[in-house]
């Protein structure tokens, strides 16, 4: 803790408050508000921007520089150097493992690989259309009915059985949603496979004939689900931590997790950079579409630019851009309608004095969004690729949470209805 202090006074009456100032290890340092109340107010923070509602040793964001840090280890560093297995016995223990330790852990995943045959019958009660994600937050809310045994949330030995469970079914449940959808039949894993080799096996290979897994395919896949291990406190991740401040079982946590991650403002940002480049169409159109995105009084919006937290260059863009350009080379689909029209559109945003001033660089989504589409991927099941990644990030945060004292989540509001009143006669 600080020595140093906010002084809060009200006007008019003697309250007078000494408000103690948090240190952080990096960014920000934090006011305590917890003493305002008695002053007879809240706090007014639409959105929670300004807002620390947890404290969290997982990952770090200083979007002004561009900084993602995980366990204080750079992004770049890690999609360089780790996969995304190794990733998440980091985001759920703290350290990197030892190569033993990594072997034993990657054993452990393959271990839980299978989910039960009841949910083959659960998915097909699903309609013949059903979106992903809905057939996905189903399914994942629903394996809670199957691991009575060992869902004791105060329990270490039972949250770590649970994360390691939802890591190894996540790429299972994703892929038998992704078969449900276009009418094949379930694939089982195979575990003499990676990770993401796994996940590419079971969405696209069939009873037919024996999966052949591009490597250049399989190590982008790993990359897709590494940048997207963890993100701190988003939208999701914070919904994770509510729901579990309830005590609720942690299979129905990451169910409100990958509903929230539903929505087109957080996790469906990728798959609307493929509508935009649908929208747009044919190359001839872009330089309309480009002075239609500089008009601030019209309502197009390129998709894929810019970020929200990154006022500089997204740190997992320029990793997802050398994977996407290894993806496009390998399949040999540079002139794919679409896809060229993603890379003049990429060339502008990186050239052109607009996007250039207003730091509106290609970020992560719209790279992954590329890769994707290029895989083979229907633009349906992208935000259900993005949970699988998250997943981990979703369940070190709600171990976290359990692991030191905590409150259930209440938010306060600023009520403007009407006072009280008395029914008519």
């Amino acid at each position: 803790m600080s020595n140093k202090k906010v002084h809060l006074s009200v006007e008019g009456t003697d309250i007078h408050l000494e408000l103690p100032i948090l240190e952080s290890t990096l960014g920000q340092d934090v006011i305590d508000i917890s003493k305002v109340p008695e002053t007879g107010c809240f706090t007014f923070d639409p959105g929670f921007g300004a807002t620390a509602a947890c404290e969290s040793k997982i990952t770090f964001i200083d979007g002004d520089k561009g900084v993602l840090l995980h366990r204080g280890y750079p992004i770049e560093q890690l999609a360089q150097k780790s996969d995304y297995l190794e990733t998440c016995y980091l985001l759920l223990n703290g350290e990197l493992p030892s190569p033993e330790g990594k072997k034993d852990f990657e054993q452990i995943i393959r271990m839980h690989t299978m989910v039960n045959r009841s949910i083959e019958q659960f998915m097909s009660g699903f309609r013949y259309d059903a979106h992903p994600m809905a057939m996905l937050c189903g399914a994942v809310g629903g394996l809670s009915s199957f691991y009575h045994d060992s869902m004791d949330i105060n329990d270490p030995e039972h949250r770590l059985i649970t994360a390691h469970r939802l890591i190894a079914k996540m790429p299972t449940l994703a892929a038998m949603c992704h078969k449900h959808f276009i009418g094949q039949p379930y694939m089982y894993p195979d575990n003499k496979l990676g990770y993401a080799e796994n996940f590419l096996h079971m969405m696209f290979g069939t009873p037919c004939e024996e999966s052949n897994i591009n490597p250049v395919i399989a190590k982008a896949m790993d990359l897709l689900f590494l940048l997207h291990a963890d993100h701190e406190q988003n939208a999701s991740t914070s919904t994770v931590r509510l729901a579990g401040s309830s005590g609720a079982n942690p299979y129905s946590c990451i169910a409100a997790g990958i509903a929230a991650l539903w929505g087109p403002a957080h996790g469906g940002a990728n798959q609307a950079v493929l509508e935009m480049l649908e929208q747009i169409g044919d190359e001839k159109h872009i330089d309309k579409y480009v002075v239609r995105a500089k008009d601030k009084d019209d309502s197009f919006r390129l998709m894929g630019f810019g970020h929200r937290v990154y006022k500089n260059f997204d740190p997992r863009a320029k990793v997802m851009k050398e994977a996407c350009d290894a993806v496009l080379a390998e399949l040999g689909i540079e002139n794919d309608p679409l896809l060229k029209i993603a890379k003049r559109l990429e060339q502008i945003a990186l050239e052109d004095e607009y996007f250039v001033e207003k730091k509106l660089y290609p970020n992560v989504d719209f790279y992954s969004g590329i890769i994707m589409k290029a895989i083979g991927i229907p633009t349906e099941m992208f935000t259900v690729i993005f949970a699988t990644g998250r997943t981990v990030g979703w369940i070190s945060h709600w171990n976290e949470m359990l692991s030191n004292p905590y409150r259930i989540g209440r938010p306060r509001q600023l009520y403007t209805g009407s006072p009280k009143r008395d029914y008519p006669e």
